[in-house]
């Protein structure tokens, strides 16, 4: 607890309980994600064929470059996937040194709320504001 420049008593860190209610959504939050990323990684490294092999020539051009677009599409969303369950992990992490809801820039609580929207947060939602502001030139 720090107190501010008005003399009211800010809390700088969530307690143990707060902690393990964010780490279940996170936990919850990353069992989905890995069912996920496994489907999209099996959906773009599948390779059969699907019965073409009979069909005109030129459908078959066109159903082929429909599955590399599908494939590539599959592969960046796997990419994503992979990105939001390192975050997830990292926030697990953050939980365990107790560090966990803190804003990078401010050094302030990120909300709750914020929190369970999106648990692997580092920004309050004051500092994400400033930073997607552009200064204003005078």
């Amino acid at each position: 607890m720090k107190e501010n420049e008005n003399g009211d008593i800010r809390k700088t860190k969530y307690n143990d309980a707060e902690l393990e209610e964010f780490k279940e959504i996170i936990l919850s939050k990353l069992v989905k994600a890995r069912e996920d990323f496994q489907l999209l990684t099996e959906a773009y490294s599948n390779n059969s064929e699907h019965g073409t092999n009979d069909t005109s020539p030129t459908f078959k051009v066109l159903e082929e470059g429909q599955q590399v677009l599908s494939k590539e599409e599959n592969s960046r969303l796997a990419a994503r996937q992979n990105r939001f369950i390192t975050n997830l992990e990292n926030a697990l992490a953050r939980i365990q040194n107790k560090t966990y809801g803190i804003c990078r820039v401010t050094g302030k609580l990120i909300s709750k709320e914020r929190l369970r929207a999106v648990p692997h947060a580092t920004l309050s939602i004051e500092a994400k504001n400033k930073m997607a502001k552009p200064d204003p030139i005078n």
